[in-house]
This record gives structure tokens, C-alpha cells and sequence, in this order.
């Protein structure tokens, strides 16, 4: 099985990719830079653009994780949707399964989450929903490690001191949550 993973720093902090490639079996390849977004990847004019559309022209991947900017499917929704709408339908293309990787709120009480000046419920109902909408208009697995921070926060120590990262454990719940859809969808399609 090979996966490659789309995104920014929510992807590659703690070795996720490792994490993910430990519990799948999988080859692992991950396309990242901090603070990309999903538009960026369709941009071949970039260098991240360019690797990951000859990536996906050229190579046959048997799931696709994409993950955005950590708010941008809220604060720019019309990007977000359009971009996945894309990439998705490139994945296909290729052979592969779109994997929507949907991330977290900042951290409750988080510096980020203040200079933003929004509301920790607000932006975990306002990510989850995008990715939710998302992942059903294009028919798209959804790893949703947001509702998993969601769930677990206040038990674990899932963000690391920035309050946006994941921890280690908060990395290896996101390897998780990814790894549980695609065996889900590979025992589906036995």
C-alpha cells in the first residue's frame, strides 16, 4: 500500500507520517511545508505544487490524505472546497482514495485561539462541519482527529505548548484516526 499525505506542519509534526506508515504497513510520502495550503498543492508553478502534481500524474497512490491550513476551511471556505473538489478528483485519476484529514480547534484558553478572537466550540463546529461537507460532495473518507481532540482534550495532553500542534500523543491520535478510516474503507472493500 503506498499513502501520500498532503498538508502542512499539522501533518509532519511528531513524524506522523512515520506513525502512520507503522500502523498501516504502508509507504508512507508526504508532501509538506509549514503553513501550505490545499491550493498550493494544485499549483505546479510552486515547488510543493509541482512535486506533488507530477506526484499525482505520474504515480499511483492507493490513498490520498489531504489536510488543510489549520483554519482555512472556516476562514476560507470557497478555496478549501474548491481545492479538495480538485484534488480529488486527481486522486481518482491516479487510481487512489481521497482521505480528508480533518484537524483541530486551537487549544482551549491557546494564545492562537485569542488572537483570533474566536470561540473554542465555534471553530471546533465550524472545522468539523467544513470537512464533514466536504468529504460527503466528493465522496471522500474522513479521518476526523478533530472530534477526537474534541472528545479526548480534557483527558490527554494531545496539544503541544503552542497550542495548536499536536503533542506526541495528540500526533499519534491523528496517525490513528487516518489509519482506522482506511482500514475501515480496505475491510469495506474486501
Amino acid at each position: 500500500m503506498r499513502i501520500l499525505m498532503l498538508g502542512n506542519s499539522l501533518t509532519f509534526t511528531c513524524d506522523l507520517p512515520h506513525m502512520l506508515a507503522e500502523l498501516t504497513g504502508a509507504e508512507v510520502v508526504h508532501h509538506t511545508r509549514g503553513g501550505a495550503r490545499l491550493s498550493e498543492q494544485l499549483n505546479p508553478s510552486t515547488r510543493l505544487g509541482a512535486r506533488t502534481q507530477a506526484a499525482l500524474a505520474s504515480e499511483h497512490w492507493d490513498y490520498v490524505v489531504l489536510q488543510e491550513m489549520s483554519h482555512g476551511p472556516t476562514t476560507s471556505p470557497k478555496s478549501f472546497f474548491s481545492s479538495v473538489q480538485q484534488l480529488c478528483r486527481q486522486i481518482r485519476a491516479c487510481g487512489g482514495v481521497p482521505v480528508l484529514y480533518a484537524t483541530w480547534a486551537y487549544q482551549q484558553g491557546s494564545a492562537h485561539l485569542a488572537a483570533k478572537g474566536w470561540d473554542y466550540e465555534e471553530m471546533n463546529r465550524a472545522l468539523s462541519r467544513a470537512y464533514r461537507q466536504a468529504a460527503e460532495e466528493n465522496g471522500a473518507l474522513l479521518a476526523d482527529a478533530g472530534r477526537r481532540f474534541y472528545q479526548l482534550a480534557d483527558s490527554e495532553e494531545l496539544y503541544s505548548p503552542d497550542g495548536l500542534h499536536p503533542s506526541e500523543a495528540g500526533a499519534r491520535l491523528a496517525a490513528r484516526t487516518i489509519a482506522d478510516a482506511i482500514r475501515a474503507h480496505e475491510e469495506k472493500e474486501k
